[in-house]
């Protein structure tokens, strides 16, 4: 049977077996180091940092779902990030989407262009002349966030990834808002996956970590020499943690998306509101790219209110359900203050050029029922 549905691979995908207990589901397994036969002798594993039996359990159902050859998880998303930037010269240049993730922006401009010599442009990938403008004979990789965090803006990923391999450049997609439940980018084309498994993976607000996925041997062999050598690896427990979360994936992001296309359409309405940012939504710019690679508009919906900087507190202070807190993806529905939060550490002329206002909110949509989130906006927003 080589044809599971994504709702069976999430149960049983990768090699979870553990042959001497047998036990259904894979332990933690502690253990720093394991004992050799003998000199030149190998068993399995062999010291932690390079492999873990929890961790690869794990591992290798991500690589599953992902649709790649080889998996490694990270101690968080900003680790696999920073991992995936050992892959290419001290002296590389990427390109980047233009509304980047405010940490992995962070970590280009504030770290890796500082201590080893990384330049990077920034350009909307979905305008396919301004990206091969902007490639120079130093380029090395394009990385792509779709949808992007918070505006839920898209990239087409199978033709950026197209472009990228006809100019011998790799492309990165981080695909933590969707995984692989929601669109697969190897697939499309795109060389690695990064995912920050703290959010839809774990899914329950209980562990921080990340995770690469490559589509071919070779860039897994890079990878794995670069995770062995830095050490960035997730920790048994957390690993432990994430593989348990992942196993309910399926009906977490498919009550969840159904969720927030509903609160989307209820938001679309209300007089308070500016501006709407869903990709499920038939008014949103990018459906079509939507309806041609993602099942659906995912999880997330953010929004820009009317008022000031008082009117903005005012609601989110009146919120009950949506609590508001960092990250996203949790059962439980949160709200983000961009400005505040995921993108404090951008400029605000850089972020308002990027469209992230003080007014502009992310709502993590949560399983609980859809009318309670949606009379708790409403009183919020109308009390």
């Amino acid at each position: 049977m080589n044809s599971k549905k994504f709702a069976t691979q999430v149960i049983h995908s990768g090699d979870q077996a553990v042959q001497q207990t047998n036990p259904i589901f894979p332990p933690i397994t502690t253990a720093s180091t394991f004992v050799q036969p003998n000199i030149g002798e190998f068993g399995d594993f062999n010291y932690s940092r390079c492999d873990n039996p929890t961790r690869s359990a794990y591992e290798s159902a991500l690589a599953e779902l992902e649709g790649g050859v080889y998996a490694t998880a990270t101690a968080s998303g900003m680790a696999a990030t920073a991992l995936a930037l050992e892959l290419f010269p001290a002296d590389s240049h990427a390109i980047v989407m233009s509304s980047v993730y405010g940490g992995t922006h962070r970590l280009f401009e504030t770290l890796r262009s500082r201590t080893s010599g990384m330049s990077f442009s920034y350009v909307d990938l979905n305008d396919l002349a301004a990206v091969e403008a902007c490639i120079q004979p130093n380029t090395q990789f394009i990385w792509i966030e779709t949808p992007t965090n918070p505006l839920l803006e898209l990239v087409d990923i199978e033709a950026v990834c197209q472009l990228a391999k006809q100019r011998e450049l790799v492309s990165i997609v981080d695909n933590t808002f969707s995984t692989a439940w929601n669109q697969q980018p190897l697939a499309l084309g795109a060389d690695i996956v990064m995912l920050s498994t703290s959010k839809y993976i774990g899914g329950h607000s209980d562990l921080i970590g990340g995770a690469l996925i490559a589509a071919d041997k070779a860039l897994a062999q890079q990878l794995d020499r670069c995770k062995t050598t830095v050490g960035a690896i997730a920790s048994p427990f957390d690993s432990y943690l994430a593989l348990r979360g992942l196993k309910t994936l399926d009906i977490r992001m498919e009550r969840q998306s159904s969720n927030a296309l509903k609160v989307a359409q209820w938001l679309e309405q209300q007089p308070t509101i500016e501006q709407v940012y869903y990709p499920g939504l038939e008014t949103h710019p990018q459906h079509a790219l939507c309806l041609k690679q993602m099942r659906t508009g995912g999880a997330v919906v953010s929004v820009r209110l009317k008022g000031d900087e008082e009117a903005v507190k005012q609601f989110v202070g009146k919120l009950q359900y949506f609590m508001l807190a960092e990250s996203l993806g949790g059962v439980e529905s949160m709200i983000n203050h961009a400005a505040t939060m995921s993108h404090a550490g951008v400029p605000e002329a850089e972020r308002e050029k990027m469209g992230i206002y003080y007014q502009t909110l992310r709502l993590s949509v949560g399983i609980e029922d859809a009318d309670d989130l949606i009379a708790d906006l409403e009183q919020a927003l109308n009390s």
